[in-house]
This record gives structure tokens, C-alpha cells and sequence, in this order.
């Protein structure tokens, strides 16, 4: 009797076929030159077609049968179209998706602005980005998205809005509203969330107006930067045996010890540098080789596939 195999069954298949083959070809060639993960996988600008499966850890992995989000769908406008950053994992795709309609119908808000997700096969992003890999992160903006159609020039030159007084550590009260809050809410309501960042301002504020409903705040973690978007992690996707998940989070809602702790590192005074500054060694770029042997092969069959096409064109 023939088995049917899965999509994921399907996916391990042909990426594992894909990493022998190039282990294969380049046992017999000459060793090649390291080559900067950055670069590499930025130059991707489509997915080759594979069944959909998160690769590797948030931050040193990849994503095979990526889906393209829509520009404009129900209460969501994708933002920064020029970074070609959104693309993801169909279950995060579905996820965006369905928080859209919800704060729509639920919450009664216009919608949200969608920002960085992952590149066409992942992997690590260009600038001070560490995860976004394996195509199941996504940024959301605070603002909430306007009724209009964005034009293609006010994707680009929109700016996020900071609502987080940097001089008082707290949120900024005539920005900040309770808009801001359903939404937080919204997307840590659903069980495929792992995590979402914010800043420690931002979870204080969070923690002050949540009443007795707690349970939820559970998920919301403090982090730096984060004054102008919440950054939602998913949890890894039924079938993507080769995601690592994080470790579990503590069960208690996070607004004691653990938030007191990053507001004591945000005040401390900054240590006053050596005259004259020593230099600061570079830090080492992240390589292809660095990257787990599936995303290697997946990389070289996207390679193949956009010389294949340009060879076409010509």
C-alpha cells in the first residue's frame, strides 16, 4: 500500500536532497571563499517552490515555501514595501491575517500597519536585525493603520511613532491610548503566540491598566527598542520539525521583579569611556556556513533558480 507523505515530510525530503547534493558537488570542488550571510540571502528575491517549513532558531535559521503577504488586505496595509521583508511562514501569514479582521470586528479599530517580516527564504537581515529568520516573526507599528489607502511614497516615508518618553521611562500619555492597548491585547490573544516584545515602558503601562484580565500579559516581554512597535513571535509551525522553539516563559505575568530589573539597567549611568576610546573590534559577520546545512542547500537551490530565470530573460 503507497503512503501519502505530508507537506512537511515532503519539504525535510527536499531540502535534505538539496544539502547532499551540495555537500556531494562541493566535496569535489576547490573550497570556496566564506561568503557573508547578509549579502547572500538578501539577493534572494523570490522563494523557490517547497511545501512551507521554519528552519533553524528565530535568529540563525531560514524559511522554505515563504509566502508573500498582500499590500493591502482586510485592516492590514504592509509597509516598506522597497525591503522586500514580507514574506513569512503561512502560519504567520494566516496569524496577521486573522488579527486584522479581529480588531476590525472585535476591538473596533481601523486596522494595523504591517512592518518587517522575513525575506523571501529568510535567513538574517540586512542592519542590526539578529532574528526575523525563519519566517515567523512580524513587526507591527503602534499607529494604527488610517482609513485611506497608503500611497507607495507614504509606506516608504511614514514614520513609526515613538511613544516612549526616553527622559521619564514611561509611556508618552498624549500618544499613547487605549487604541494602542487593544491591540497589544488582540495579538497576544491567540495560542500560536510565543512572545511579543515592547519596550519596559510600554509593559508598565500595560501592567498599570490590565485590571484582574492578566493572563495575557504572560507573553508581552520587555526589550530595547522596541518604542514604536511590538515585535510577535510565533511559536514554531505544526510540521516544522527543523524549528528550535525558546524556552518556555515563566507562568507569572512578568510585572514584578523581572520589569523592576530592566527599568535598574535603563537608569543606570553609562560607565564614562577611556580616553583616548579603545577600539571596538568588529564583530564577526555571520556566514552561510554558520547557518544550518538545510538553509545552505535552500539558499543554493534559490541561487540556481533566479540564474535559471535571468538566463531566460535574455
Amino acid at each position: 500500500m503507497t503512503r501519502k507523505l505530508s507537506s512537511a515530510a515532503l519539504c525535510a525530503f527536499a531540502v535534505a536532497a538539496l544539502f547532499f547534493a551540495a555537500h556531494a558537488e562541493n566535496a569535489a570542488a576547490p573550497t570556496a571563499e566564506p561568503r557573508g550571510a547578509k549579502k547572500a540571502f538578501g539577493t534572494i528575491k523570490t522563494p523557490p517552490a517547497l511545501p512551507p517549513q521554519a528552519i533553524g532558531r528565530y535568529n540563525l535559521g531560514c524559511v522554505a515555501g515563504a509566502q508573500r503577504i498582500a499590500m493591502n488586505g482586510d485592516g492590514w496595509q504592509a509597509m516598506r514595501l522597497s525591503r522586500n521583508r514580507y514574506w513569512g511562514h503561512p502560519a504567520l501569514i494566516s496569524y496577521i491575517e486573522t488579527l486584522a479582521r479581529d480588531v476590525k470586528r472585535l476591538d473596533g479599530l481601523p486596522g494595523i500597519l504591517v512592518g518587517d517580516m522575513a525575506q523571501p527564504i529568510g535567513g538574517p537581515l540586512p542592519g542590526s536585525h539578529a532574528s526575523h529568520q525563519s519566517g515567523i516573526d512580524v513587526d507591527l507599528w503602534y499607529n494604527i493603520m488610517p482609513t485611506r489607502t497608503l500611497s507607495a511614497e507614504d509606506r516608504e516615508k511614514f514614520a513609526a511613532t515613538n511613544y516612549v518618553d526616553q527622559a521619564t521611562l514611561a509611556v508618552d500619555s498624549a500618544r499613547w491610548t487605549d487604541a494602542q492597548t487593544k491591540l497589544v491585547k488582540r495579538a497576544a490573544s491567540y495560542p500560536e503566540v510565543a512572545r511579543i516584545f515592547v519596550h519596559p515602558a510600554i509593559k508598565k503601562a500595560l501592567c498599570d491598566s490590565a485590571g484582574s484580565d492578566r493572563a495575557w500579559l504572560n507573553k508581552i516581554r520587555p526589550w530595547y527598542k522596541h518604542d514604536d512597535h511590538l515585535h510577535v513571535r510565533l511559536s514554531c509551525p505544526a510540521g516544522s520539525n527543523g524549528c528550535v522553539s525558546q524556552p518556555a516563559i515563566k507562568a507569572d505575568d512578568g510585572c514584578g521583579e523581572e520589569l523592576d530589573a530592566w527599568f535598574r539597567k535603563l537608569r543606570a549611568p553609562r560607565p564614562k569611556p577611556p580616553k583616548p576610546p579603545k577600539p571596538q573590534p568588529k564583530p564577526k559577520p555571520m556566514l552561510v556556513t554558520d547557518l544550518p546545512g538545510e538553509c545552505q542547500a535552500l539558499l543554493q537551490m534559490a541561487e540556481s533558480a533566479e540564474k535559471a530565470k535571468a538566463a531566460a530573460a535574455r
